[in-house]
């Protein structure tokens, strides 16, 4: 058994559409029609493209509840891994992002959190043993 699909609920699929590929860079997988939706998943330009992130509609009343319970606390929905976190921070900002958390180290990672535009906080995170 492996990992293979990992869903984040979104508000609008295509407005994550554009935020997950034009401003975080990932890659466009998939992007069909799908019951009263579309199935859209996009992947890491800096990584295998077999594992997708699936922009999932939160049209059902618990995905809304979960993803709005987890924003009101703070808490980001997933995680993104980056090996140069403080130049990521920066680019993200130049592109408009919005930090509720600058980088801070916590153990043995430095985290940041920002919003994705879609309802959800989302993490990056860099190992301590990553160079810059």
């Amino acid at each position: 058994m492996r990992i293979k699909l990992l869903s984040i609920f979104v508000d609008d699929q295509e407005k994550a559409l554009r935020f997950y590929t034009d401003v975080l860079g990932f890659r466009k997988k998939q992007d069909f029609p799908i019951g009263g939706a579309r199935w859209i998943t996009v992947v890491s330009a800096d990584g295998p493209d077999d594992l997708e992130l699936v922009l999932e509609p939160n049209g059902h009343p618990a995905a809304s509840a979960y993803q709005s319970a987890l924003r009101k606390d703070g808490i980001a929905a997933t995680a993104f891994e980056s090996m140069a976190i403080e130049g990521e921070v920066q680019r993200l900002k130049e592109r408009g992002v919005i930090f509720t958390m600058e980088p801070t180290v916590a153990g043995d990672v430095t985290l940041a959190i920002f919003s994705d535009t879609c309802g959800n906080l989302i993490q990056i995170y860099q190992p301590k043993t990553a160079t810059c």
